[in-house]
């Protein structure tokens, strides 16, 4: 405990000099693992957009335009180095209720999805998982995942592999009611991906509201929760970085907050281990991505989940 004391007291002294984060203080005052000592992990630079988000799933032009800048934010965020880039619910296109509603464009009613440009938007998809290919990015992007009627699509996360394959998918679970009404039909359970020794669980949607999803992605040992949620420019839609920033401190892993380019916010983001930002887009909400490293640098974090876990096992609700 001592020695560890001491090497705090050197990573404080040293980040208040240079200015460096703790992180980055800690990786050059730690002392060189020797010969026997097994390797250090190597960090996962990963990338987190916020992206323009059209509302009219008939629009083949709309669609193409996000399709389009998906692409460039890919491209921008391979040249940033990342591993992963990771985008926002609605990134091709967020269905609007009153768009796709049987009973016209000024009363609510169940979707008619046969209104919907199914080719561009699986042709856009198709141009993404091309692209993920040929940059060698991994990519995590969100758009309807048709089924065979009268089934309703789902509200999903498509991953997609640096050698430009879907590899999985997940299907958002909580839907808000204008959804379930309306829209979609309901995920059934939780989705993992590993990337580069680093595993990532998926969020989306109103999933972000619920914390049992959370916790249950901790108890599936990732390393780092992938949301995307569009903020649907509701009252109180800041909330939803609050919430986040609570899961990253309560379950001590990353949280990457994807949202749209929106000027009035919240702003798309990575959130460290201990609930603060690692990383975030542009506040002024223009279309951009921002890369950072996902570590387990952070000494705490391994001890915090023990112990949550150890005590979660002895509380009777």
């Amino acid at each position: 405990m001592t020695t560890d004391r001491n090497l705090k007291r050197r990573v404080r002294a040293r980040a208040a000099k240079t200015g460096e984060s703790y992180t980055a203080a800690l990786r050059n005052v730690r002392p060189a693992p020797s010969a026997d000592e097994p390797p250090r992990e190597t960090p996962l630079p990963i990338a987190v957009a916020q992206s323009t988000v059209r509302t009219d799933p008939t629009d083949a032009d709309g669609l193409r335009a996000s399709g389009a800048e998906v692409r460039r934010l890919m491209t921008d965020a391979a040249a940033a180095g990342a591993r992963l880039v990771h985008f926002t619910e609605g990134a091709i296109c967020f269905p609007d209720k009153f768009v796709l509603s049987e009973l016209g464009p000024d009363e609510v009613g169940p979707a008619d999805w046969t209104r919907a440009a199914w080719t561009v938007l699986d042709d856009e998809l198709d141009q993404v998982v091309r692209l993920a290919g040929e940059l060698a990015i991994w990519t995590v992007l969100a758009a309807p995942h048709r089924r065979p009627a009268p089934s309703r699509p789902h509200n999903s996360l498509y991953v997609v592999s640096d050698e430009g394959a879907v590899v999985a998918r997940y299907d958002e679970r909580t839907l808000s009611n204008t959804k379930l009404s309306y829209l979609y039909a309901p995920g059934a359970g939780p989705c993992t991906i590993d990337v580069d020794g680093y595993r990532f669980g998926l969020a989306l949607g109103m999933d972000v509201h619920f914390p049992e999803l959370f916790t249950e992605y901790e108890r599936l040992d990732v390393d780092g929760v992938l949301v995307s949620y569009e903020t649907g420019g509701v009252p109180g839609r800041e909330t939803v970085t609050t919430e986040a920033r609570g899961y990253a401190a309560a379950n001590s892993y990353w949280i990457s907050l994807a949202v749209p380019a929106d000027p009035s916010g919240p702003h798309a983001g990575v959130i460290g281990p201990r609930g603060g930002w690692a990383a975030g887009c542009p506040a002024g909400g223009a279309p951009a991505v921002v890369a950072t490293d996902v570590h387990r640098d952070d000494e705490l974090s391994p001890y915090a989940r023990d112990w949550r876990r150890r005590t979660r096992d002895r509380v009777t609700l």
